[in-house]
C-alpha cells in the first residue's frame, strides 16, 4: 500500500470517529478541541509512522515510527468503542421507538461521547505500560504419559514474538535475556517472529540474545515475520550468535545428559522444529513439515516440537509429537482483537489438547505494531515436563 492510499484510508476512518463523537460534545468546548486535535494528529502520524523507513532516515524514522504506532494503538481502541457506541445507540433508539412515551436519546449521546475517548485513552495508557514492562514468567507443567524418570522436571524457557523493530530495541531485549537466565532452564526455545526488519538494521538490537544461558543451548524456529524480513540472512545471523536454527529438523538430547536419575536412561528427548506454517509461500524449500522434522529420530523418544503457529498442531499430532510449543497469536495482544484469534488459529493462549498432543501457545514476549497490551500480558514461559 502506498502512502497516499494509506493516508486516504486514515482520513476516512478518523473522519468517521470525529463525525460520530465531536457533534455530541457541543456542551464541552475544550473536550471537543482536545479530541479534534488528537484525531488530527493521529490521522497524520499513523501513515507517517507506518511509512517512516521509506520516507525518513534514522533517528527521525524511529521517532515517527514510535509516534505513529502509539497513535495506532489509541485510535484502534477509539474506533472499536465508537462502533460499539453506535450499535448501542441504535438499540436504544429501537427501544424508544417501540416504547410508549419514547426514550430520550440526547443524554445517552452526550454521556457516551464523553465515555469513548476517556475509556480509549485509559486503555491505551494501561496497554502501553503493560507492553513496555519486562514480560513476567509464566510457569506451566505439561503432563506427559509414560514420561521416564530421567526427564521429570526438564524445563524449557520459551520466548516468542518479541518483534524487535521500531519500538523494541536492545535494552528491551537485554531485560528479557536477564530474566530468562534467572530460570536456569535446561534449554531455551524461541518460537519465531523475533524481528521486524532486516539484519543490517537490527543486528545490534538482537545481539543480547547471544547471552542467553541454559544447559543445552538456545533453539530457534522461523515465524512469518522472519520471511517478511529476509529469513536467510536472519538464519545466518542467529547461527552466528550461537543459536541452533531448526528448519524441519531435530536434535536428540540423550537422557543421561538430561538428569542424574537412572530411570528411563535409554529413552532420549527429541527436540524438533518446523518452519513457519506459511513459509512455503516464501520459499518452497522451507515448506513446514513436522514429519520431515522427525525423520531419523529414535522411535521411543519423548518428542517436543517448536512450531510458530498453533495451527501446525494437526500435522504435529499426526506425526506423533507429545508437546508443541507455539506463539504467533500474542493472545490477541489487546482487547477486542483477542476475540478474533480463533477465526484463524485453533488456540489463542495457554495449554490445550489436540488429540494426544499437548499444545502450549505463548501470548508472546514482546508485541507487534502498537505498544499496547490490554487484557493480554506478555510472558516468558517456563515449561516443565512432568509425568501424567
Amino acid at each position: 500500500m502506498n502512502f497516499l492510499t494509506l493516508a486516504g484510508l486514515s482520513a476516512v476512518l478518523h473522519g468517521y470517529v470525529a463525525l460520530r463523537l465531536i457533534p455530541d460534545l457541543a456542551a464541552f468546548a475544550s473536550a471537543r478541541l482536545w479530541l479534534a486535535a488528537v484525531l488530527l494528529a493521529s490521522m497524520l502520524l499513523i501513515p507517517l509512522g507506518l511509512m517512516a523507513r521509506r520516507i525518513a532516515r534514522v533517528p527521525l524514522a524511529d521517532r515517527l515510527g514510535w509516534a505513529g504506532l502509539l497513535c495506532m494503538g489509541l485510535f484502534s481502541t477509539l474506533m472499536v468503542l465508537t462502533l460499539v457506541r453506535d450499535a448501542t445507540l441504535g438499540l436504544l433508539w429501537a427501544v424508544g421507538f417501540l416504547t410508549p412515551g419514547g426514550l430520550e436519546l440526547a443524554p445517552w449521546r452526550t454521556f457516551s461521547a464523553q465515555a469513548v475517548p476517556l475509556l480509549g485513552g485509559l486503555s491505551a495508557l494501561l496497554g502501553l505500560l503493560n507492553a513496555r514492562r519486562t514480560a513476567a514468567v509464566v510457569r506451566v507443567d505439561v503432563p506427559i504419559p509414560g514420561l521416564p524418570l530421567a526427564w521429570q522436571g526438564f524445563t524449557v524457557a520459551q520466548i516468542s514474538d518479541i518483534h524487535v523493530g521500531p519500538t523494541i530495541r536492545q535494552r528491551y531485549v537485554r531485560r528479557i535475556v536477564e530474566r530468562v537466565n534467572t530460570l536456569q532452564a535446561d534449554l531455551v526455545a524461541i518460537t519465531g517472529d523475533l524481528v521486524d526488519g532486516r539484519v543490517v538494521e537490527l543486528a545490534a538490537q538482537v545481539a543480547p540474545l547471544a547471552d542467553l544461558r541454559s544447559r543445552h543451548g538456545t533453539f530457534f524456529v522461523t515465524g512469518n515475520h522472519e520471511y517478511y524480513s529476509g529469513a536467510p540472512a536472519w538464519i545466518d545471523e542467529l547461527r552466528r550468535l550461537g543459536m541452533t536454527v531448526l528448519l524441519n529438523e531435530h536434535v536428540v538430547i540423550p537422557a543421561v545428559d538430561a538428569a542424574d536419575a537412572s530411570g528411563g536412561a535409554d529413552r532420549p528427548l527429541v527436540l524438533a522444529g518446523v518452519t513457519d506454517f506459511n513459509a512455503g509461500y516464501f520459499d518452497p524449500s522451507h515448506r513446514s513439515d513436522p514429519v520431515r522434522a522427525l525423520a531419523g529420530a529414535p522411535a521411543d523418544a519423548v518428542r517436543v516440537l517448536l512450531a510458530h503457529q498453533p495451527r501446525s498442531a494437526a500435522a504435529a499430532a499426526e506425526a506423533g509429537f507429545d508437546l508443541q510449543l507455539s506463539g504467533h497469536t500474542h493472545g490477541g495482544q489487546f482487547y477486542p482483537w483477542n476475540l478474533f484469534v480463533r477465526l484463524q488459529q485453533p488456540f489463542t493462549a495457554g495449554l490445550h489438547r489436540w488429540g494426544t498432543l499437548w499444545v502450549y501457545t505463548s501470548r508472546g514476549t514482546g508485541y507487534w505494531g502498537p505498544p499496547n497490551r490490554f487484557g493480554s500480558p506478555s510472558e516468558i514461559t517456563c515449561v516443565r515436563l512432568v509425568a501424567a
